[in-house]
């Protein structure tokens, strides 16, 4: 009886190891769930977004085959790492996008012209990554936690798996530190 073909996590031990046909072996496995992913990351953009969810992918895919000191564990420690490779993406394009709208050639719009709500749903990216590093500078399991799940769809249990701890744990260190921080407000008795 012949060997099952190797799967993903095989792949990215072997990888790890230096094997570069594992990648080859690896990439048409993981394609779907990276675009899924990329369609679940850039259904929060504004529509007609200059990167599509196949440019995210492909985008991600060259930064990730650069990256040569990671001691790959799992398919979900992948993910993991694949979701903040396409945060960083989607990060980067925006603020590359925001250097164009600060001066040069923006036209400039009268006071009431600028107070017409947009009807383009355009959330902040640049904001919404700035308070993940604010969240990751005083909680770092929060950001983390946050970053697995919103940008990597990742469920609980997979968060739990990549994290190392059990989705129980993951509860419990949740409460303990929101009660830590509670107790750190002025005020506060708990």
């Amino acid at each position: 009886m012949a060997d099952a073909a190797p799967g993903p996590t095989e792949l990215l031990l072997a990888w790890g190891r230096g094997e570069k046909a594992a990648l080859d072996r690896l990439v048409p496995m993981v394609h779907h769930e990276l675009l899924r992913m990329a369609r679940r990351l850039m259904a929060g953009e504004r529509p007609h977004h200059t990167i599509q969810a196949t440019a995210l992918v492909n985008e991600a895919y060259l930064r990730l085959i650069q990256i040569d000191r990671v001691k790959w564990q799992n398919r979900a420690h992948f993910f993991a790492i694949a979701a903040r490779v396409m945060r960083r993406v989607l990060v980067d394009a925006a603020r590359a996008r925001g250097k164009d709208k600060r001066g040069g050639a923006t036209p400039k719009l009268s006071l009431d012209e600028a107070l017409i709500p947009s009807p383009d749903k355009d959330p902040d990216l640049l904001a919404l990554d700035d308070a993940l590093r604010a969240l990751s500078a005083e909680y770092p399991r929060h950001g983390e936690v946050v970053e697995l799940r919103f940008f990597g769809g990742l469920t609980l249990d997979e968060t739990a798996e990549v994290r190392r701890v059990t989705r129980h744990g993951e509860a419990r260190l949740a409460i303990r530190e929101a009660v830590d921080a509670a107790r750190d407000e002025p005020g506060v008795t708990a």
